[in-house]
C-alpha cells in the first residue's frame, strides 16, 4: 500500500471502511441539523451550503485568482448536505453496495478522493452546463456516482446479488456488475436527454460522476500495474 492507495491488486485491507462510515456519518449529523430548523432556516442553510450553478459558473470563466472565493467552498459542502431522509438513505444505499469494496481496493485516501472530487467536479460540469441557475443544488448523489463509476473500473467482471421479482416471490441472483450498472447508466443517460429539464440537472450531476469515478479507477488501475 502507498500513500494510502492499493498498488497490490490481489491484497484487501483488513481496516474497517472508514472513510465510507465517516461519510455516512456527516451526512446524518447535518440532516439531522437540518430537520431541526425551521422552514425559514433550512432555505438560509441550503443558500449557504448549496451549491448555486449561476455563481459557481460565473466564478470559472473569470481569472484563476478568483476561483478561490468561498462559493466554490459549496461544490464540497454541497455533497454532505440532504433535505430528506429519503433522498439521504437513497445515497448511503449505493455508497454501502458499492463503496466498501471500492474502499478495500483504492484504500482511503483513494475512496476520499473519488468522493470528494468526484463529486465536486461534477458540480462543476454541472454549473457549466446550466449557468443560469440560481437554484443551489445539494447531496452526494453525484460523488456517489462517482463511487458506482470507480466500482465498475475496478470489478468489471464481478456479480452483484440481487433479489429479482419472480411472479409472487422474490429469488436472490448473482447478476454482472457490468448489467447492473450499466442497467442503471442507460437510465440516467434517457432522463438526462427526455426528462424535465429540473430533473436533468440531477441527471447531468450523476452521469458527470459516474464518468469521472470510472475513469479515476481505469487510471488507478494502469498506475498499479506499471508500478507490479
Amino acid at each position: 500500500m502507498n500513500n494510502g492507495i492499493v498498488t497490490n491488486w490481489s491484497e484487501s485491507p483488513p481496516h474497517a471502511p472508514f472513510v465510507t462510515i465517516g461519510i455516512s456519518l456527516i451526512c446524518l449529523f447535518v440532516l439531522l441539523i437540518y430537520s431541526s430548523l425551521s422552514p425559514v432556516m433550512q432555505q438560509i442553510m441550503i443558500d449557504v451550503l448549496g451549491m448555486q450553478p449561476s455563481l459557481v459558473a460565473g466564478l470559472l470563466h473569470q481569472e484563476i485568482a478568483t476561483w478561490w472565493d468561498v462559493s466554490m467552498v459549496s461544490v464540497l459542502t454541497a455533497l454532505f448536505v440532504h433535505a430528506s431522509w429519503l433522498h439521504l438513505l437513497g445515497n448511503l444505499a449505493y455508497l454501502w453496495v458499492f463503496g466498501i469494496k471500492v474502499e478495500q481496493r483504492l484504500g482511503s485516501f483513494g475512496m476520499s478522493a473519488v468522493f470528494l472530487l468526484g463529486g465536486a467536479l461534477a458540480n462543476v460540469i454541472v454549473a457549466l452546463r446550466v449557468p443560469d441557475l440560481e437554484t443551489p443544488i445539494i447531496g452526494a448523489s453525484g460523488a456517489v456516482s462517482a463511487v458506482v463509476g470507480s466500482y465498475l473500473g475496478l470489478f468489471p467482471r464481478r456479480r452483484i446479488g440481487l433479489f429479482l421479482p419472480l411472479g409472487l416471490y422474490l429469488q436472490f441472483a448473482r447478476v454482472p456488475a457490468l448489467l447492473v450498472i450499466g442497467s442503471w447508466f442507460t437510465l440516467q443517460l434517457l432522463y438526462t436527454a427526455f426528462g424535465p429539464i429540473n430533473a436533468a440537472v440531477a441527471w447531468w450531476t450523476h452521469l458527470a460522476g459516474f464518468a469521472l469515478g470510472l475513469s479515476f479507477a481505469l487510471m488507478a488501475g494502469a498506475l498499479a500495474q506499471i508500478r507490479l
